[in-house]
């Protein structure tokens, strides 16, 4: 008797053991499975409304690792001051703050656009790119994220050609037809920087996804579901409340009373975060440009998107 309960005993301490095992090293295993993406953000946030819309579901998303947000210029805007990457650089501090993050680094980028193809216009935030594209690891690249004009980025691949292999870059920019593949450059972000857009373009072992206009116009949020997300809390949601009410929408004379906004930044940051509600497909680069295949996102899944923005933001 004494003997089989010595012996039960160890039996169900030994499946005790092995539950109690495979309990600890699931959450391991799934740790390790689980890497956020490395990602730093250029950012023209002082141009528009989005911007800032897009900057705060970027640092609530825990799939990122959000590394640094650059400051871009924006010097075509009518509204344009004779210092645009200040103001983004300032609103950039003001979102941190207002959200008590630390951590994440804030460059200033190059207040002028690139004059000279080949030549970049070295600054903080170039140079922020380098560093951090040669801090990782074998196998991994550094995502950026490019809301406004290419200036930095393209100016970090001329300063320093290594880094070419070691970084991802989704691009905000162009109008695009799927069905011909015709390319559209006259747009707003790439209208600040033509010459850094076509370092893009040119740079043949670029790894280089573009979110176009003609894809991210469909994201549209109404001032009635801001309103019931966000109005009368403080912090960055009431920041992000009066951006939309005192921002001079100089763009279109349509809705004066800005019952809508096109949420153009605010696709791409939820395309990176789930890519699954987003289609990319690859299309080669326009003929005056060096032809190589790049991705561009023919299709969004935009109620899945303002679900999950909406929902990311409940933590607020």
């Amino acid at each position: 008797m004494k003997f089989y309960t010595i012996k039960a005993a160890k039996i169900i301490g030994l499946h005790i053991f092995c539950g109690l095992f495979l309990f600890c090293s699931l959450p391991v295993k799934a740790q390790e499975a689980f890497k956020p993406l490395p990602l730093i953000i250029d950012a023209d946030t002082a141009n528009e409304v989005d911007d800032l819309f897009a900057i705060v579901r970027a640092i609530l998303e825990p799939n990122f690792n959000l590394i640094g947000i650059n400051s871009a210029q924006f010097h075509t805007s009518p509204l344009a001051s004779e210092n645009t990457v200040e103001e983004s650089q300032q609103i950039n501090e003001e979102i941190l703050k207002l959200m008590n993050v630390k951590g994440i680094s804030l460059p200033l980028g190059s207040n002028s656009p690139l004059t000279e193809y080949g030549k970049p216009v070295s600054s903080e935030a170039s140079k922020f790119i380098i560093e951090t594209a040669h801090q990782m690891k074998k196998g991994e690249k550094l995502n950026i994220i490019i809301l406004g004009s290419c200036t930095n980025v393209a100016s970090a691949i001329l300063e320093d050609p290594s880094i070419i292999s070691k970084i991802k870059v989704h691009y905000l920019g162009f109008w695009h037809t799927v069905a011909t593949n015709t390319y559209n450059k006259k747009e707003f972000n790439s209208g600040n920087d033509p010459i850094a857009v076509e370092v893009l373009l040119n740079t043949k072992t670029l790894d280089l996804n573009v979110m176009t206009a003609t894809t991210s116009q469909n994201l549209v949020f109404t001032k009635q579901e801001v309103d019931r997300q966000l109005k009368n809390k403080k912090g960055v949601a009431n920041y992000l409340i009066k951006r939309w009410e005192t921002y001079e929408r100089w763009w279109t004379k349509e809705d004066p009373e800005k019952e809508k906004w096109i949420m153009w930044d605010v696709a791409i940051i939820e395309a990176l975060a789930q890519p699954k509600w987003s289609t990319v497909k690859g299309f080669l680069t326009p003929p005056e440009n060096t032809q190589r295949t790049i991705g561009i996102h023919t299709n969004i899944n935009t109620d899945k998107m303002k679900h999950n923005f909406w929902s990311a933001l409940e933590k607020l």
